[in-house]
């Protein structure tokens, strides 16, 4: 990635992914603790991410948890908009990414100077190649099975580890015909979306197993995630921290390039203590 992630070498078999804050500019967000109440409070929300160890800030507006309804785009541009040129307003070096499937929404948030598009239908669209492309912005392409209304119905899979290799694969591919650099890709194998806890586990322990190319980033998404309901117990988001942080450790062993989380400091006080004191003495 050409951003500026802090995830460098290898330590003593440990590399420290680089952390994308999550911004919720929504009213229905599955974690009502990272929902903004308004544009000011998320830009405020952004910049304090950016202070506590933050690489990324990715700005959303509109909800894909399970059972979401659609957003228009007017109302996601409404939400999305005035937080990028909130945040760059007083950071003019931040790293933006928008989370939209939406060309026209990725168009604009791309032009107020938003450097990254985070697109959880794999950027199938063609029209959302082609401006990534053009503006020369990164891209993260996610796989998931349907849409987020009706994903979580019943979701099986074969073999989930090489289906979901084989389609973000083929994503990889069609963003590497349309010119963009592999550096400038993440693929992120789109835990809990359309997914069973034993669908979401072969993911984790396969790692870097579906990625196409080793020039390619992986990303993570697991912050409080159902997943922790699943295998812990753990019905409230809110309860579910020690779990994320337990699945953020082994993703520092696992080749992850970057971790999208709702609790930055804790990640970073996370990995910075493992990459402190684990190592080859």
């Amino acid at each position: 990635m050409r951003a500026d992630l802090e995830g460098g070498a290898f330590t003593g078999g440990i590399r420290p992914p680089a952390l994308m804050g999550v911004v919720n500019v929504t009213p229905d967000s599955f974690h009502p603790n990272s929902r903004s109440r308004d544009s000011s409070h998320a830009v405020s929300r952004g910049i304090s991410m950016m202070d506590e160890g933050a690489s990324i800030i990715d700005i959303g507006g509109e909800s894909t948890r399970p059972g979401a309804i659609p957003v228009g785009v007017e109302d996601e541009l409404s939400r999305t908009i005035p937080v990028i040129e909130g945040i760059l307003h007083e950071r003019p070096d931040a790293f933006i990414s928008i989370d939209t499937s939406k060309p026209r929404v990725a168009s604009e948030a791309l032009r107020k100077g938003c450097r990254m598009i985070n697109d959880v239908t794999g950027a199938e669209n063609k029209e959302m190649i082609e401006l990534i492309s053009d503006a020369g912005a990164e891209i993260c392409v996610m796989h998931m099975k349907g849409e987020p209304r009706t994903m979580q119905v019943d979701p099986v899979y074969n073999d989930v580890v090489s289906e979901v290799g084989g389609y973000l694969s083929g994503r990889v591919n069609a963003l590497l015909d349309a010119g963009i650099p592999p550096e400038d890709i993440l693929v992120d194998p789109g835990i809990g979306f359309g997914k069973r806890l034993e669908d979401n586990i072969a993911l984790l322990k396969a790692g870097r197993k579906i990625v196409p190319r080793k020039d390619v980033g992986l990303l993570w998404g697991v912050s409080r995630k159902r997943i922790f309901l699943d295998l812990l117990g753990r019905k409230d988001s809110t309860d579910r921290l020690f779990g994320t942080l337990g699945v953020a450790a082994s993703a520092a062993y696992s080749g992850v390039d970057v971790l999208r989380v709702h609790d930055v400091l804790e990640h970073a006080d996370l990995l910075k203590a493992m990459t402190s004191t684990i190592g080859g003495q």
